[in-house]
C-alpha cells in the first residue's frame, strides 16, 4: 500500500510542476514587460536558453 501512496505522491508533485510552469507562461504571456518566464535548466545571464554566457568564467 505504500507504494501506492508513494507513487501517486510523485505523480501529484510532476503534474503540480507542469502547473506551476503553464501558470508561469501565461504571467509572461499577459506581462511582457517583464520578459519571458525563465526555463529550468537556463543560466541566470539573460539568454533564455539560447547560447550559452559571453562572459562566463
Amino acid at each position: 500500500m505504500i507504494y501506492l501512496i508513494t507513487i501517486g505522491l510523485l505523480l501529484a508533485l510532476l503534474v503540480g510542476w507542469v502547473v506551476v510552469e503553464h501558470f508561469a507562461d501565461a504571467f509572461a504571456h499577459r506581462h511582457p514587460e517583464f520578459g519571458p518566464a525563465r526555463k529550468v535548466g537556463c543560466g541566470s545571464c539573460g539568454n533564455h536558453c539560447q547560447g550559452h554566457c559571453k562572459n562566463e568564467h
